[in-house]
């Protein structure tokens, strides 16, 4: 079965996961991007902005992911225009590509995850910028959004970032490692 990585582009602890999923998991993960805010606790961990931003920084630096530029409004940023954006992009194949480079806009480049910033990233990933903002527009793609979101909360998602495999739910920041390592032990067991 095909592991599905839950993210909200938000999260910086989403973009340290998203930065190395994908060379880590032995299968290629479904991307589906989610509204933190509409999990249980808020899908944050249970510290201070402080005590994530050092926990994070320190994080970043042991696997080797550039220095983070954090925006300007994190941790209060408003992603849900991003969060749609994701989800568009998600509709037409594009959900790797874009949610990377959003990821990277936001905590590489330190850009607030606004309009603008979501026109730019999914220009780098060749999304016309005008379909972009038409589909921001558009309530069935916001519907997706939560839609995703509410089946995140009934597969068990409390915490992103978050993969499930099948019924089992890995979350925070060391989910990818615990979901590679389940499904190594898996793979082993069926050898």
């Amino acid at each position: 079965m095909q592991p599905v990585f839950y993210f909200d582009l938000g999260s910086p602890e989403c973009y340290l996961a998203a930065e190395r999923v994908m060379a880590e998991l032995p299968v290629v993960p479904e991307w589906v991007p989610i509204d933190a805010a509409g999990l249980p606790g808020g899908g944050v961990p249970a510290a201070t902005a402080d005590e994530r931003r050092t926990a994070i920084e320190a994080r970043a630096q042991t696997q080797h992911v550039q220095t983070l530029r954090w925006p300007a409004d994190w941790p209060q940023a408003d992603t849900r225009v991003a969060m749609i954006g994701a989800t568009y992009a998600k509709q037409i194949g594009r959900a790797v590509a874009f949610s990377l480079a959003a990821f990277r806009q936001a905590f590489a480049g330190g850009r607030t995850l606004d309009e603008d910033t979501v026109v730019i990233a999914a220009a780098a990933c060749e999304m016309h910028p005008r379909a972009v903002i038409q589909a921001l527009g558009r309530r069935s793609v916001a519907a997706a959004l939560d839609t995703a979101t509410a089946k995140a909360a009934a597969a068990g998602v409390t915490q992103l970032p978050a993969i499930v495999i099948e019924d089992a739910v890995y979350e925070g920041p060391d989910a990818v490692e615990q979901a590679a390592a389940a499904l190594a032990a898996q793979e082993a067991a069926s050898a």
